[in-house]
């Protein structure tokens, strides 16, 4: 396991690493160069070494999971981001559209079809999002797979009942914070209880090499790698990427994850349909402070507005200040702090660089309304 800051230090120290090719360790730092941990990360310089990925056919496979539950906040731009990596490092990324998932997690009060029309906007979402890559199971393509298909196998089930064996309840309660339950959430519900072994037995059944999620899911992906040591499975190299706090948020972090942004608080969380308006006017009230070095418009300038546009562009009103450029997230932060950069002006800068990000989504659902509007219509009812 390496944090963000220890990745590179720890790269070099695996067996292998000094052995890859200029193209090989350009494709592994491209892969982790921007996650928050990497877990597991000598499958990962094995495969580009020796060409052995899980599969067998010298593909790398990684995948994220989604219930499909809503439209999406802001918080998929970090992982769609990270899948771009991912393309352009030649993995083949997988979005796998866990419908049964958020059936067992209640989502749409467990309305299938909801769900599943919920799961074809994702495809549209994180297509755009992508713009529009190759489709496919080969290297450098997109593909996308529904739990359902996994479900049809006996095999998988099969898989289930090996990932369930020797985990007691305790230990099951204290991953659920991957379904975003506490845990003492779903004691009258068994099904519940299921759910981190579907999540580990998907991994295992599709052969994937990386496992993608944001730090929530880390409690997962660990109880899927300790299936695999008890059973001698293939591991999957986990990768993390940060969790975006709410708007709301305090500077404080908080491992519970108590502070992420949840399109639950409409207040706290920017959506990829806001327009640049709406992003505007919610990042008006987010939380600042001169006084702080933490804050969720810190978080949203490093992990989406510069990775993505290398920089940040503020235009404050002509009467109190000149146009400012900013590709430096500490020299950005450091203005802020010092009175250089009001924090007003450094909000609105951070809003309109995120909606610069958001503009081709927003071409694509404007030419093709009909599943955002099914979407929208099914959170209004």
């Amino acid at each position: 396991m390496a944090t963000k800051q220890d990745i590179p230090a720890l790269l070099e120290s695996k067996d292998g690493y000094a052995s890859l090719d200029e193209s090989a360790l350009e494709r592994l730092h491209l892969m982790v160069g921007d996650v928050e941990e990497v877990v597991g990360v000598e499958h990962l310089i094995d495969a580009l070494q020796n060409g052995t990925s899980h599969s067998g056919d010298d593909v790398l496979r990684c995948y994220v999971g989604f219930e499909p539950s809503g439209k999406a906040h802001i918080g998929w731009k970090v992982l769609a981001l990270q899948l771009r990596r991912m393309l352009d490092a030649n993995a083949n990324v997988m979005v796998f559209l866990a419908d049964w998932h958020a059936w067992v997690n209640d989502k749409f009060n467990g309305d299938m079809e909801a769900i599943q029309t919920t799961g074809v906007y994702m495809q549209e979402t994180f297509r755009a999002l992508l713009n529009h890559p190759p489709e496919g199971t080969g290297p450098g393509q997109l593909q996308f797979k529904w739990a359902s298909e996994l479900m049809e196998s006996s095999d998988y089930w099969a898989r289930v009942l090996r990932c369930s064996k020797g985990a007691t309840l305790a230990m099951v309660r204290k991953t659920f914070t991957i379904m975003g339950r506490d845990e003492a959430s779903s004691d009258h519900d068994l099904s519940k209880f299921y759910y981190p072994a579907m999540q580990a037995a998907d991994i295992f059944e599709m052969d994937i090499d990386i496992a993608i999620g944001g730090m929530d899911q880390r409690k997962a992906h660990m109880f899927m790698r300790d299936v695999a040591s008890k059973y001698g499975w293939q591991k999957a190299t986990c990768l993390h990427t940060s969790i975006i706090s709410s708007l709301k948020a305090s500077g404080a972090r908080m491992e519970s994850f108590d502070h992420k942004m949840s399109k639950s608080d409409p207040g706290g969380a920017l959506l990829l349909h806001d327009t640049p308006e709406q992003l505007r006017k919610k990042m008006k009230s987010a939380y600042i402070s001169p006084d702080d070095p933490n804050s969720p418009v810190y978080e949203l300038a490093e992990h989406i507005v510069f990775p993505e546009n290398g920089v940040i562009n503020v235009t404050p009103n002509p009467k109190f200040g000149e146009p400012s450029t900013w590709t430096s997230l500490d020299d950005f932060r450091n203005a802020i702090m010092d009175g250089t950069l009001h924090p007003f002006d450094a909000k609105m800068g951070v809003a309109d660089g995120l909606a610069k990000g958001l503009e081709g989504l927003a071409a694509h659902f404007e030419a093709h309304p009909e599943t955002l509007d099914k979407v929208t219509a099914l959170m209004q009812g």
